[in-house]
């Protein structure tokens, strides 16, 4: 028997539960098809340490999740999503000890800036202002399908020209540069840089600016919030959600086809030969080299998209160590206590080192670590008086890290946390290891351990990602849509992909029952990739 839907969506991660929400909405029938037997791909928590300790699995703060038009226009808060902050958002340990600290009071940051060099804390402010200027409607762009014709109005008739093209310049200038204009002293550069090195860009890098300018404004403006709970209440909401309003997940329903005829996606098969009809539209909520090359087949494919696809780059590996401790982190300096996010291991020259290091394909003798303090940030992650931490840390991409390699530099990554937190080993009370296998073996998605669904580097974004020509959810083949991190803006918990797949479907349905927007769509790929 073959099931039908007016939409299938294939994969239940945020992006995918974002798109199946949106057509729901729009009064389709909606059916998810997830490989695993849970929802929520890396938005998920569990207890993995230690009994009473939850972890969240794989992404844990939510800056752009918690500022996102599309995540905030589902009204999740409906479906018993609810935020909390740390008292600090943000702090940056320097291997000298000192730290840098962005609170969401403008003055408590300012008056950390300030210790680092006279005048850095207005310099802070003066930031701060330029970007409140064009946060709504650059969250907005960057949101968008592209081009994103409305936000870039907004943005120039508020910026004038003259503004726009400063603007259009930061996009691209790297962190350090930026750093090295905006302040006088390490401070703000290495908040800037840290942030900048939550992607797997160097502080070098074109592009690495705009990631840093973003999360630490964003942090100043919102926070970088976590739900009550855990990550796993916006995957509970947006799974609450869209039952309510008729949608189905059917859970391991592995796709191994997405079934075509005549240049059109009709459905797909999952790995036990089941057939599953779409009338109106495919959206696949996986990385672009599985959709295209094994879902579809090169055969089925312009050549030439699957020669750019040879070129297609992963974001780097990571390894992620969770541990149960006895007591909260004993930092030497205590002004990183309170900050839900801390990131040490490195100052700027750090970071390029250990940039320099995953470029080169090596293991960074002297790892950046990104530290989550879940229990400061919700104490209901852990029993009073102990806290549930995180760490991560990149690695060169690879598929095939040895336990040994895995192992040595958990060593490393607690030598680390050891030396900014004397006596942190002794409160270990659990520890759960997630190397670049194990990612991806829980999600697959997480190919190899890659978080964003592809590089953030500026030559694999906008209409260049995932590959040039693709720039929007829309793909060659007629009713299939790209709804993953691979495709614009790309990664991050903010449902853009999604959405912006579901726009992609209603409006093909929409236009003379999409015969006019095939054939726009199509003679653009075709000029692209004869």
């Amino acid at each position: 028997m073959i099931s039908t839907a007016d939409a299938v969506v294939i994969g239940a991660g945020h992006n995918g539960l974002v798109a199946a929400n949106l057509l729901a909405d729009a009064g389709w029938d909606v059916l998810v098809l997830e490989a695993t037997q849970v929802p929520g791909g890396a938005v998920r928590s569990a207890e993995v340490t230690a009994p009473g300790y939850l972890s969240d699995l794989y992404s844990s703060f939510y800056p752009l999740g918690y500022a996102s038009p599309v995540l905030r226009g589902l009204g999740l808060e409906r479906h018993g999503l609810s935020w909390t902050h740390s008292p600090d958002v943000l702090a940056h340990l320097l291997p000298d000890g000192r730290a840098a600290v962005v609170n969401r009071d403008l003055d408590v940051t300012a008056a950390s800036l300030e210790a680092f060099a006279p005048g850095d804390g207005d310099r802070w402010r003066h930031a701060y202002a330029d970007w409140l200027q064009v946060a709504e409607p650059m969250l907005g762009t960057i949101t968008s399908p592209f081009p994103p014709v409305r936000g870039g109005l907004t943005l120039l008739r508020r910026l004038k020209v003259s503004g726009a093209l400063r603007l259009a310049r930061r996009l691209v200038v790297p962190v350090r540069k930026l750093g090295d204009e905006l302040f006088a002293g390490e401070g703000g550069p290495a908040l800037l840089a840290g942030c900048a090195l939550h992607t797997d860009l160097s502080p070098e890098e074109a592009g690495s600016g705009v990631y840093g300018w973003l999360l630490a404004m964003l942090g100043q403006q919102v926070g970088w919030p976590v739900p009550v709970g855990g990550a796993q209440k916006i995957t509970d909401a947006l799974v609450a959600r869209l039952v309510e309003r008729g949608g189905r997940i059917e859970y391991g329903a592995r796709v191994d086809r997405v079934l075509t005829a005549r240049g059109r996606a009709m459905g797909v098969r999952t790995a036990g030969g089941a057939d599953w009809r779409a009338r109106r539209a495919v959206l696949a909520d996986v990385p672009a080299p599985a959709l295209y090359l094994d879902l579809v087949g090169a055969a089925a494919l312009p050549p030439r998209l699957v020669e750019d696809l040879a070129h297609f780059r992963w974001d780097g590996s990571t390894l992620k160590v969770d541990w149960a401790l006895s007591a909260p982190v004993p930092w030497k300096n205590r002004a990183v206590a309170g900050a839900g996010t801390v990131h040490l291991g490195a100052d700027l020259d750090g970071l390029t080192a250990y940039a320099g290091a995953l470029a080169r394909g090596e293991l960074p003798r002297d790892p950046f670590l990104l530290v989550g303090q879940m229990s400061v940030a919700d104490p209901s992650h852990s029993p009073p008086g102990t806290e549930s931490l995180w760490s991560y840390t990149h690695l060169p991409f690879r598929r095939d890290w040895r336990a040994e390699e895995v192992a040595g530099h958990v060593e490393r990554m607690e030598e680390v946390l050891e030396d900014a937190a004397p006596g942190f080993r002794s409160l270990i009370v659990g520890r759960h290891v997630a190397g670049p296998a194990d990612l991806e073996d829980a999600e697959p998605s997480l190919v190899g351990g890659a978080l964003g669904g592809g590089t953030a580097a500026a030559y694999q974004q906008l209409f260049l990602r995932p590959i040039p020509g693709l720039g929007r959810a829309d793909t060659p083949v007629d009713r299939l849509f790209l709804a993953s991190a691979s495709a614009h803006p790309g990664g991050g918990v903010h449902g853009a992909p999604g959405a912006n797949a579901a726009r992609a479907a209603l409006a093909r349905d929409r236009l003379l029952t999409g015969d006019l927007y095939a054939g726009v769509i199509g003679a653009a790929h075709r000029t692209v990739y004869r």
